[in-house]
């Protein structure tokens, strides 16, 4: 029970990756608020964990959204201990001149502009309380880009950047800020990275990967636990790769 007596707020926790550290954190004693759009699929989750589990429908490129999601986390749980950035988007796989306006305004929408957001919502109560967690969960895009998912790259790159910012600013008010880089995984983006789902197109994703699978949700669940707990407490501005190898 590695995060007993400690509450989190999980964005786009309903689904893939988000899950999986949902789950985990759950396991290991922690109450969770789910905050994803998909709130059906953040019921069902809440349902099968029962006992602890909070869901917020949460746009989190909206600063009115997230700061309902805040305070839904207060109301429940009384504080915020742990905040994981994890809600995330792609474009397909594009030259990076033909990416429309439209597909890169998201991106940077969901994946920079939301951890602005919640660190402006979030970060001043941790900074009162001189203790916290962030955790962001970034990719390995953002370490070995890819071609063809140019403005996706750039936007984990910039997650990993704000990162270590935020990690010096933040230690002196006691809050630890981390990232994990998973590879891609079984999560509903995994279509969208590698523009066709075939056996002959994974085959060479996976190709790319020396520990030969991909990344789960169980993996980022439990490096997610790691950085986020007391375990931790010396562990600050890392961009830890969970990739199998892939960034070597």
């Amino acid at each position: 029970m590695r995060l007993s007596n400690k509450t989190a707020i999980v964005t786009g926790g309903a689904s893939g990756f988000g899950a999986g550290i949902v789950r985990k954190f759950h396991a290991e004693g922690a109450k969770v608020l789910i905050a994803d759009l998909n709130t059906e699929l953040a019921e069902e989750l809440a349902a099968e964990l029962g006992e602890g589990i909070r869901v917020c429908t949460t746009n989190v490129a909206k600063a009115a959204d997230v700061d309902a999601m805040t305070q839904a986390a207060l109301s429940a749980f009384g504080q915020i201990d742990i905040l994981v950035n994890n809600a995330g988007t792609t474009h397909l796989p594009a030259p990076m001149e033909e990416v429309s306006e439209e597909d890169f305004d998201k991106v940077i929408a969901v994946n920079v502009k939301s951890v602005y957001l919640t660190a402006k919502s979030i970060v001043p109560l941790m900074k009162a309380r001189k203790t916290g967690a962030i955790l962001n969960v970034a990719s390995t895009a953002g370490v070995s880009p890819r071609p063809r998912l140019n403005w996706y790259n750039a936007s984990k790159g910039w997650m990993n950047n704000a990162t270590k910012g935020m990690a010096v600013e933040l230690a002196p008010d006691g809050v630890r800020v981390n990232a994990i880089n998973p590879v891609a995984g079984e999560t509903p983006l995994l279509k969208m990275f590698m523009g066709e789902d075939t056996p002959e197109v994974r085959a060479k994703f996976l190709s790319t990967i020396p520990l030969g699978r991909f990344s789960t949700p169980e993996d980022m669940g439990n490096a997610a636990c790691y950085l986020c707990s007391d375990e931790a407490s010396m562990v600050t501005g890392v961009c830890m790769e969970v990739d199998g190898g892939r960034c070597i």
